[in-house]
């Protein structure tokens, strides 16, 4: 009698340090060094800059902390997935795990890899920057073009795809040691410049600090109505919610933490505030050591380039460089390790492709590892990451609002249930953030309504696809029955 081989299981070997290094890691990628640009054209003003970093990371922890709720009620793999199928039903899951897997997950992987790339050639001397370089195009077909930088960025990603599917050790490995190191990097910009502050740019840039206008790259000022003004504040915070996303990555690989009850919730409050201090202090430095146009005129909108060239003279280009191709591989690294984990417990569920709910020898789900590499490749090819991740920016907020809404569902459906850790500020906090996500959403349809619809679009074609896959299971259910 052949004896049956036990299939391989997750392994718990990831622990609260790791889990906080795995949210601040994937939140930290480029966009603190680069959207700054594109807020200060929007809103005008440094009051008005601060005031936007600030309301996105109230928001951030806001939310962080009430899915705090939902990763002790559900310490499993697939985290928000898992969230929004007990609280609603498989279907409304599967259109966020398919959202995630189109162009949420897969899409910012391609955008922080290019990032990668761009910064690379920094520091490459000028006779192989065409290796690294988005100038260089490699193939040119008409309106289909290549460049070295998206060939950079899809061998990073086959990388660290590969490195993830020996195992989660590997991975953490990666994280932890390159979070701790943007981490100390960008607490080391933070401090030097603070140091440089130009008390005359300070001045002048506060003197007037709460005046909400566009600021265009001419110099020119446009005053705003005040429904043109509300749009300015929702377009503006497209960039700094980009920058502050990814927080709940922790929830996805919640199946391998070691204490999964009580450490997801750490650590998603514990990265999600680290990352908020960081964020709105590096752009206290910018409005101390840049006057507003230049922030807002930045070469290719690289604000953290002009900003370190003022703290620390020529070197600061390299400075920069050297942390933002830290910080977009650590931050890729645990992008491309939790969002597979979605995939795999989907597979489980009967709503994704079988091979991709099994697990390899290193107990990792190899094959949705790969899946998701061949998707962001192909995003890193088609040039449009900038836009996909504009266009996602509505729909991520939406399926926030829709978990945080979970909360108060659950509480009715499953008010015996265990919950280790309950939302701080129940139900008032939850709260806040559910109106202030739908006046944002309603703010970005109101005034950017082709991101919002795209993103809908991308939402929508997940319908037929729902329903497919239940034939599927179905037709498989009556085929084991009838054998």
């Amino acid at each position: 009698m052949t004896k049956k081989t036990d299939q391989p299981k997750m392994k718990h070997e990831l622990s609260l340090l790791d889990g906080t290094m795995l949210v601040a890691g994937s939140m930290i990628g480029s966009g603190i060094f680069i959207v700054s640009a594109d807020i200060i054209r929007n809103v005008g003003s440094a009051g008005w800059l601060i005031a936007i970093w600030v309301l996105t990371g109230f928001m951030t922890l806001t939310a962080a902390l009430s899915y705090g709720e939902l990763s002790g009620m559900f310490p499993k793999a697939g985290g928000q997935y898992v969230y929004l199928k007990e609280a609603y039903n498989k279907f409304i899951a599967f259109l966020y795990g398919w959202s995630l897997f189109a162009v949420i997950q897969t899409g910012t992987i391609a955008a922080v890899g290019v990032a990668f790339s761009k910064f690379t050639a920094y520091i490459m001397p000028d006779s192989l920057k065409f290796l690294v370089s988005e100038d260089y195009i490699v193939l040119n077909a008409g309106s289909f073009k290549i460049s070295s930088a998206q060939l950079v960025s899809i061998i990073l990603i086959i990388f660290l795809t590969f490195v993830n599917t020996r195992g989660v050790k590997a991975g953490k490995l990666i994280q932890t040691t390159f979070t701790l190191t943007k981490l100390l990097s960008l607490f080391g910009l933070i401090i030097f410049g603070f140091i440089m502050l130009k008390p005359d740019v300070w001045h002048a840039n506060w003197t007037n600090a709460w005046s909400l206008h566009n600021l265009n790259k001419d110099g020119s000022i446009t005053n705003l109505t005040m429904g043109a003004a509300l749009g300015a504040i929702a377009a503006a915070m497209v960039g700094s919610i980009f920058s502050s996303d990814a927080w709940n990555s922790v929830t996805f690989i919640a199946g391998e933490m070691k204490n999964p009850k009580r450490d997801v919730a750490i650590s998603l409050g514990l990265g999600t505030l680290i990352v908020t201090i960081i964020y709105v202090s590096a752009n206290v430095v910018y409005t101390g050591v840049l006057p507003l146009h230049e922030i807002a005129t930045a070469e290719k909108d690289r604000v953290a380039v002009a900003a370190s060239h003022v703290i620390f003279g020529n070197i600061g280009t390299i400075i920069i460089a050297l942390m933002i191709m830290v910080s977009t591989f650590g931050c890729n690294n645990g992008l491309i390790l939790s969002g597979a984990r979605v995939y795999y417990t989907m597979a489980k569920d009967g709503l994704f492709f079988k091979q991709t709910g099994t697990l390899n020898k290193f107990s990792v789900p190899q094959f949705g590892l790969w899946l998701q590499c061949i998707v962001a490749s192909l995003l890193c090819l088609s040039g449009r990451y900038g836009d996909l991740l504009d266009m996602i920016s509505f729909v991520v907020v939406i399926f926030y609002i829709l978990t945080i809404v979970g909360i108060y569902i659950l509480r009715k459906k499953l008010p015996d249930a265990e919950r280790p850790y309950k939302a701080v500020g129940y139900p008032v906090l939850p709260a806040i953030y559910i109106l202030m996500g739908l006046a944002f959403c309603g703010l970005l349809f109101a005034y950017k309504r082709d991101y919002a619809l795209y993103g809908l679009l991308i939402v929508l074609i997940g319908i037929p696809l729902y329903f497919i896959s239940q034939r599927n299971v179905k037709h498989e259910d009556e085929t084991v029955t009838d054998s």
